[in-house]
């Protein structure tokens, strides 16, 4: 089988190219016929500019269409883009850069690049289009792009994937989206994170849809009325953003269907009100940098009350003791993690996913936690989520749960949280009625706000 990624996203809009693809409202609406015409003129620029299939080109790009457009534009060349926060500094971004020795680099006025490398900007590429008929093909097995982890739960680590990798999204369509050719997805992330990339952007691309992402300066307030405006049917976004948008009014969304989640876990209570004021279902889902995500509640079969959903169809999942496991088999675990020059495959017929899980009757899953996660105060296993969950109509901004130590070498519970001062009698009353005396948190700390990385994700080992 010979294949390409950014053939096989692109390819569904080839039959409708007057549709939209991409909305960013009140700045650009790109056809998809627009959309091929703009990747392939990139992917000649970058042949044109004597890059060879296999050579790495790092993306230093801000919030811009560019960023999905040189993406595909590099798998279409044969070469392989490595995307990257356009908020690290120069320190972090030189040394993730000479992990991965990339060819070229592509970047934003603005955004700090890597020492040692050559850098060009966006509008310095030229050449005559790269036809898709053109576009490098080869075993979908082979290398496509490098992403590096969040870092949240230590020094972020190079992931390579291959091609094959964005077939293996098609399980995500119906066990988690419930994506249709008709659907008018917006997310609220950047383009520059891979959760909008892949979510936002190519997956709805690769079934001709049509993505919307609201521009750099749109508020979180905002969002709603940019949903109801653009008759958006699918809404994705991270815990946090849900939080947000439901301390205010909704308008009225009548085309929305449902909303999506990931990035980490969504409190029970954030999806209740979502479902209170849109009357629509909020699906979460599990995943990681290595594997994107393969546990999900989705239109035809939610998540029960508590859980986070099933292993999504064609997954291979099995559970030892509380970890969960993916089997190297999986088309969408990545090719290994980038080192000396090539990706070391993982070890075994199983990749230890990290989190830890506990199944219910049915086969859905109840999240514990990461594995770096895991708390033991007093010598008990606490998982901060199942605490935080207890606690999540606390009256503060946000709050996570961690371990301090105190006087005397002992370990104990700690609410880490922003906003107003807590009542911490009252908080601690609330605690005792919720959880066993192990779980209730001995310290109630107030923090200007917690630790996040560039994408709002919570670096719990900071709390501490």
């Amino acid at each position: 089988m010979s294949f390409n990624l950014a053939t096989y996203v692109l390819n569904a809009g080839q039959t409708r190219p007057d549709h939209p693809a991409l909305i960013v409202p009140g700045r650009v609406r790109m056809t998809h016929g627009e959309l091929t015409d703009k990747v392939a003129a990139c992917a000649g620029a970058l042949r044109a500019k004597g890059l060879s299939p296999g050579d790495r080109i790092l993306l230093r790009l801000g919030n811009d269409p560019d960023f999905p457009i040189l993406f595909l534009a590099a798998c279409a060349a044969g070469c392989v883009p490595v995307p990257t926060s356009a908020l690290l500094t120069s320190s972090e971004i030189t040394g993730m850069a000479r992990r991965i020795a990339p060819r070229l680099v592509i970047a934003h006025a603005g955004v700090a690049c890597p020492d040692g490398f050559e850098v060009i900007a966006p509008s310095d590429l030229s050449g005559a289009p790269l036809p898709m008929s053109r576009w490098t093909t080869g075993s979908p097995d082979r290398l496509a792009y490098i992403v590096f982890t969040s870092g949240s739960g230590g020094a972020p680590k190079a992931v390579a994937h291959a091609h094959r990798a964005v077939l293996a999204r098609k399980m995500m369509h119906e066990g988690w989206y419930g994506l249709r050719p008709d659907d008018r997805v917006m997310h609220a992330g950047a383009f520059n994170w891979t959760y909008t990339l892949g979510t936002g952007l190519l997956d709805p691309w690769s079934v001709g849809a049509t993505a919307i992402i609201p521009g750099v300066e749109t508020p979180v307030e905002g969002l709603p009325g940019i949903l109801a405006a653009q008759d958006a049917t699918i809404f994705a976004a991270a815990p946090g953003i849900y939080r947000r948008l439901m301390r205010g009014a909704w308008p009225a969304t009548p085309a929305l269907r449902h909303g999506l989640s990931a990035g980490e876990r969504l409190p029970d209570a954030t999806r209740q009100a979502w479902q209170r004021a849109t009357g629509c279902d909020l699906h979460e889902a599990l995943g990681m940098s290595e594997c994107s995500t393969f546990v999900s509640g989705s239109p035809a079969r939610p998540a029960p009350p508590g859980s986070t959903g099933y292993p999504q169809p064609g997954r291979n999942t099995r559970i030892d003791g509380e970890c969960l496991l993916i089997s190297t088999d999986d088309p969408g675990l990545m090719l290994g993690y980038w080192q000396d020059g090539a990706p070391v495959p993982p070890a075994g017929d199983w990749f230890d996913t990290g989190d830890r899980v506990r199944a219910l009757s049915d086969g859905a899953l109840v999240h514990l936690g990461r594995r770096d996660d895991i708390l033991n105060p007093g010598g008990y296993r606490v998982s901060p989520q199942e605490v935080e969950e207890a606690l999540a109509d606390l009256p503060v901004r946000e709050f996570a749960v961690g371990c301090v130590e105190v006087p005397g070498g002992a370990t104990v519970l700690a609410v880490f949280y922003a906003g107003a001062p807590l009542d911490e009698a009252a908080a601690s009353r609330m605690a005792e009625t919720r959880l066993a005396r192990y779980k209730q948190p001995r310290m109630w700390l107030r923090r200007d706000s917690l630790p996040r990385n560039p994408n709002g994700k919570l670096i719990r080992r900071a709390l501490k």
